[in-house]
């Protein structure tokens, strides 16, 4: 899973035109759901095999997280 937050959504003007927040939806089905301190910040997170990350800024420590996950 990957996702903007709804900060970030909102700071870009995107939040009228989602079907849905994401955000707001998996919070509201009981995920733990965590982020960035700072909007567009990097932010991965790792839990044994599911590696998850925010934004673009996430994709390089992310792809780094996927690659140890599967060859550990």
């Amino acid at each position: 899973v990957t996702s903007f937050s709804n900060a970030e959504e909102d700071a870009v003007s995107l939040s009228a035109v989602m079907p849905f927040m994401l955000e707001t939806e998996l919070v509201g089905r009981g995920a733990e759901y965590s982020k960035a301190a700072e909007q567009w910040g990097e932010h991965v997170v790792v839990d044994g095999r599911i590696v998850t990350g925010q934004n673009p800024a996430s994709a390089s420590a992310m792809a780094e997280a996927v690659v140890k996950a599967i060859t550990a």
